[in-house]
């Protein structure tokens, strides 16, 4: 029984914006677990010479292929985001690393008033089952330092599943090219003041390939965007500044 004050539940739209290089072999795997609660799928194609985008439209009619511009998971990440029209973008890796089951997890918890909310590994529930002992290390040190310089307690760094509510996109200002974009993300969403949460997550070993990770050279690279971007390195732009209405009410 609902009481004449209650209100219906405010329905949002999904963008899923997966980059993908090569990746026509994971493709099928990635596609048929996209939950119904995602309306639009964004693939980013990053020149592939395989049949991603042939594989990705025999899977899911609907995608929308991009065709990237640059190179790198950055800039591919950044066309999907300014293609999408979802009011929640989420981004996902096209390898099969990532379940798309856990989608609806992380839209709980924006329709509850978060604005950006990150997969973590370390967080009961979540793990990993393709973390090697050099990544599992470094992540462990860029996470400290992201903790100390931005004053957070957050329990992962090197994850790319994120989602977050488009309308912030423009405070987030994201410019990297590489893999660095995921800490980037996370920089300036703590130095804008958005509300972010953890949820468990569990990353899975590529389903096919090799990966395009390079842990040491992107592992600087993140940690040079963790210093430069550091609060008082330069102006941070308020989350919403600009544009009544963008924070969740």
């Amino acid at each position: 029984m609902r009481r004449a004050t209650d209100t219906a539940p405010v329905r949002h739209t999904v963008s899923l914006v997966v980059p993908a290089r090569n990746e026509a072999r994971n493709i099928p795997w990635v596609f048929e677990q996209i939950p119904s609660c995602v309306d639009e799928v964004i693939l980013v194609d990053g020149g592939s010479v395989d049949a991603t985008v042939r594989m990705a439209a025999e899977c899911r009619p609907t995608v929308r292929s991009v065709r990237q511009r640059g190179r790198g998971k950055g800039d591919a990440l950044r066309t999907g985001f300014r293609a999408a029209t979802g009011e929640y973008l989420v981004m996902l890796d096209a390898d099969g690393s990532m379940s798309p089951g856990e989608i609806p997890h992380y839209l709980h918890f924006l329709d509850h008033g978060f604005d950006l909310v990150k997969g973590s590994r370390y967080v009961a529930g979540g793990g990993s089952q393709d973390l090697t002992l050099t990544r599992s290390l470094g992540n462990r040190a860029l996470l400290a330092v992201v903790n100390l310089l931005y004053d957070a307690a957050l329990t992962d760094l090197c994850y790319g599943y994120c989602a977050f509510r488009r309308s912030f996109l423009d405070e987030l200002d994201l410019r990297a090219t590489g893999f660095e974009i995921e800490a980037e993300l996370i920089a300036h969403a703590l130095r804008s003041g958005l509300r972010i949460a953890e949820v468990p997550s569990l990353e899975l070993p590529r389903r096919n390939g090799r990966s395009h990770l390079h842990a040491v050279s992107d592992g600087r690279r993140v940690l040079r965007t963790l210093l430069t971007e550091r609060p008082g390195a330069r102006p941070a732009r308020t989350a919403g500044a600009g544009r009544p209405g963008t924070a969740p009410r």
